[in-house]
């Protein structure tokens, strides 16, 4: 397990949605500003959703690796 920070740096609500092996699954909303620090297996897939008049979109994708903080 790796040590995996994002911060909301958006103005508006966004989901963090985190994939990997083992059924490890975290999903959690974050608030503009707001920090979220987590451990996950290397190599989880981790997704940014936004939200759009028409609906959600995927922002950003990256993955969890020894670099990634």
């Amino acid at each position: 397990m790796l040590d995996f920070s994002y911060r909301n740096e958006s103005e508006r609500m966004i989901v963090l949605r985190c994939i990997g092996p083992f059924n490890f699954f975290l999903e959690r909303v974050l608030f503009p500003a707001e920090l979220i620090v987590f451990s996950a297996p290397e190599d989880s897939k981790v997704e940014i959703w936004g939200n759009e008049l028409y609906g959600a979109t995927l922002e950003h994708r990256m993955r969890v690796t020894e670099t990634s903080n």
